[in-house]
């Protein structure tokens, strides 16, 4: 599968952009802030219907413009499908596939499966636990419609059981209406927590592959989830957890709360790690989703690098361009502020004609390229 070409209108710093692809790898060079990043999230907004960094479209819209637009062409084998996006911010939002509008999201979502690596994604690592929820749900969502939709329904009736909580505060539960809500809970908690139990489990070995490539097996790795409902059943636990979620006025058990615990060399990582062997371990994750989704859907998801050589060692760069050039990783999109070092990657890669870009200031112009292969 490979992104063909794009067209933003008025989607962050782009008034209108119109850019075609190598169906392989493309690179995007140029200054911090200038709109490769923005480049890079379009075409996660193409694929999952959602931005990767903001978290409501009101950020996205160009300044003082009321709307954003965006078209991508998608190709795989002998066909090709135009995915359009309109959105108006707080108004409405709407998703089309070859001119026919989506009813739900959640059948968008996982048609055209994405992977993205940014510099911040050590979050995973140093931030809370609903860091690491995302990225199992991120996955997950791309597999599971009916996982998808199991998540949207959990964390509807959870805000409205909180809402509860809330307004109730100091005062005598709706017993009747809290087992509602929690027996609404269940089959979707139950669902979730057996899909990401086993995709844990079968995650594990393509994780530790990507690092030993990554790193030179130099290190060990490990991933463990844990969840309440290792145990019990979520009416069990919500039960047993009323009088706590009644004082701290908030659902304190669930599949909400669960946790993705990362270890290098048996400890801690959080704890122990390097800011390279943070940066290491993150990419792993990123590479292995890549290869569990590719391995699942019989589809090579588009690859998004972003700026991923920064806290990296020369000898760790090195390593993970061997890994990613030398593997079957399909369309790969690059964003770096080196000319020279992306010039670099692109002379490592011999398979097709790859294509550059030069961004300054939300304008997006195709560098001439010549190998000296040529």
């Amino acid at each position: 599968m490979q992104l063909s070409r794009i067209h933003l209108v008025q989607f962050k710093n782009y008034a209108d952009q119109l850019l075609a692809f190598s169906p392989q790898l493309n690179g995007f060079v140029g200054q911090n802030g200038m709109g490769k990043t923005n480049l890079l999230d379009a075409i996660y907004y193409l694929c999952m219907g959602k931005s990767y960094f903001a978290t409501t479209d009101q950020y996205i819209v160009q300044h003082e413009q009321d709307f954003f637009r965006l078209v991508g062409i998608f190709e795989h084998e002998e066909k090709k499908d135009q995915i359009v996006v309109k959105v108006k911010p707080r108004k409405s939002k709407e998703l089309e596939l070859n001119g026919k509008r989506y009813d739900r999201l959640v059948d968008h979502v996982g048609r055209f499966p994405v992977v993205i690596v940014v510099p911040d994604d050590t979050q995973l690592i140093h931030e809370g636990s609903e860091e690491r929820r995302r990225f199992l749900d991120n996955t997950l969502s791309q597999l599971d419609s009916v996982y998808l939709g199991h998540l949207l329904q959990y964390n509807k009736v959870l805000k409205q059981r909180n809402a509860l909580l809330k307004q109730r505060a100091g005062r005598s539960l709706p017993e009747d209406l809290l087992s509602v809500y929690d027996q609404q809970l269940a089959g979707p908690a139950q669902y979730i927590y057996e899909r990401r139990a086993a995709f844990v489990a079968s995650f594990i070995p393509p994780f530790q592959h990507a690092h030993e490539a990554i790193c030179g097996g130099q290190e060990k790795v490990s991933l463990r989830y844990r969840s309440h409902l290792e145990e019990k059943s979520l009416p069990e636990i919500l039960a047993e957890s009323r009088e706590k979620d009644r004082v701290l006025e908030r659902t304190t058990q669930g599949v909400h709360r669960d946790e993705l615990v990362f270890k290098l060399g048996g400890h801690p990582l959080k704890r122990l790690g390097s800011q390279g062997q943070l940066k290491s371990f993150v990419l792993a994750l990123k590479l292995a989703q890549y290869r569990f989704l590719q391995a699942e859907r019989q589809l090579s998801p588009i690859l998004l690098l972003d700026d991923i050589f920064d806290k990296l060692d020369p000898q760790r760069v090195e390593q993970l361009l061997a890994y990613i050039l030398a593997e079957d990783f399909g369309q790969i999109f690059l964003s770096d502020t080196d000319e020279q070092r992306i010039r670099s990657v692109l002379e490592q890669h011999q398979r097709v004609r790859p294509k550059l870009f030069a961004v300054k200031e939300g304008k997006a112009t195709e560098i001439a390229y010549l190998s000296s292969h040529e």
